[in-house]
Parts: structure tokens; sequence; C-alpha cells
């Protein structure tokens, strides 16, 4: 992985501080992040504040945080470069290359890396801001690898910049509430094909790990079956094309009517 050591110095003197001077901590499992090798970190997502303020807790256990990061925040000029100096990866979507990420990321975790997949791919749409269910991308990695996966929950952070808004909320100041739990066990997994099934399975052992740990954070009980945005969004998309189909009927039958009351 090619990346600067140097750049990777600047970004952490310029924003450990301010991250510390901005957020309270209340840190746990730091020591489930293997300081060495490669490793996979499986966090929660819920707002744009979240990769700064894990970055932080991360690089605190000894590690330097690779994110997985959409394609569009390299085509800025200024954070483009920063983010290739210092390793972060970017992710192609919709295009026939969506697959060098992670690619990418399995040549990272082989060199050694900590790679920071966010499982549920974008920030939680789960109304009570529960984790959803997750990409398989993390799952497959780890398994093509062989390399533990961490799942890491935080509360907190996300009051700095809720989802959805541009709004920064920097008082009172906010604490990040952060745990990291054990590599989740995907040892029953070792040696199975790679197919839907098995990284459906794999990626829903992670996807419920990370759930109980912020259950322990918020002190609730997490929902058992976890929001699917995919399913909710194609649910949401197929009643719609039915009540535009039966606006059409409506529409075409009023159109007859109309038409018998002229002839008549």
């Amino acid at each position: 992985m090619n990346y600067s050591p140097v750049w990777r110095t600047i970004v952490v003197g310029i924003l450990r501080p301010l991250l510390f001077t901005l957020l309270k901590r209340d840190w746990k499992g730091q020591e489930n992040i293997p300081r060495t090798g490669g490793v996979v970190i499986a966090p929660n997502h819920l707002s744009e504040s979240d990769p700064l303020a894990l970055a932080h807790f991360v690089y605190t256990a000894g590690r330097f945080p690779v994110y997985l990061a959409k394609d569009s925040v390299f085509k800025s000029r200024v954070l483009g470069h920063i983010l290739r100096r210092t390793g972060q990866i970017p992710v192609y979507r919709d295009r026939s290359d969506a697959g060098l990420a992670l690619r990418d990321a399995e040549k990272g975790l082989r060199s050694g890396e900590s790679v920071i997949f966010y499982p549920e791919g974008t920030c939680t749409r789960d109304p009570d801001l529960w984790p959803m269910t997750g990409k398989t991308g993390a799952a497959r990695v780890a398994l093509t690898t062989g390399v533990p996966v961490v799942p890491v929950a935080h509360w907190g952070a996300h009051e700095l910049l809720r989802y959805g808004t541009k709004k920064i909320r920097l008082f009172p100041r906010k604490t990040m509430h952060v745990v990291a739990g054990p590599p989740v066990d995907l040892s029953k997994y070792e040696g199975r094909p790679l197919d839907t099934e098995t990284l459906t399975a794999a990626t829903a052992d992670i996807m419920a790990a990370i759930a109980a740990l912020l259950g322990e954070l918020r002190g609730e009980t997490p929902p058992e079956t976890l929001y699917d945005h995919r399913a909710a969004t194609r649910a949401a998309r197929a009643t719609q094309r039915a009540a535009d189909e039966n606006d059409k009927d409506g529409t075409d039958d009023t159109d007859g009517e109309n038409e018998e009351a002229k002839a008549s």
C-alpha cells in the first residue's frame, strides 16, 4: 500500500489536539485491537462525524486507521491529496472497477494495515439509530485474508454533526462513548465457498456483535432483527409503483366515462 509516513504524522499532529478539545472520551476495549498485523475494524455508522472521531480511538489504540471512503471525497484537490498520501482507499460505486476497493483492502490487510469497514455502507436509517443489516465486504476480505474482525460501537459523537444536517454543534461539549469488542468468531466459515449464503451469515454475526456492543453503551436491548434499509427501499418503491398504477387506472376510467358522457 502506497502512503507517506510523513503525511500520516502531519495529519495526526493536526487532528488529535483538535479532537481532544472537541470531544470528551469514554473509551473501552482498546486492548481488543491487535497492535500489529492486519485487522478489520467494523463500527456502526451514525453520522458524517464518525470517521474522525473513530480514527482518534483507533490511533490511540496504537494503529493508524485506513478507511474505505466513497470516491467523491477524493475528487477534492486538497482533501483527495491528503487521503491518498495517508493510504486511504477509494470506493467506486456503480462502476466496473467497484471491486478495486476490496482488492486494495486485501493488499493493505496482508501488509499489516488496520482497515476500517462500515458494514452498513452508509449512515444508519434505523429510526432509533440501531445498526442496520450489513453489506458483505468486511466479511469477504476477512475470510479471504484470515485477519480478525474487531467489532466497535460508538455513541455520542454523532451529536456533533447529526446525519442529514450541516450544522456543527460544539456546545455543550459532547462525550464520545466507544467500545471495541473481542474479535468476531468466524472460524465456522473457514474453508467454505465464499458464496452469498456464507458471506451473509458471517456478516450477520459481525452486525450482531456491533449491535450488542451498542446496546451496552446505551443501556438498552438492541432489536432482534436489524433494520434492512435495502429491503425497506425496495418495498417503498413497489408501493409507489402500485400507487402510480392505481392513479393511472383511475385516470383511464375517468377518461372513458367522460367520452361516454360526450357521446350521449
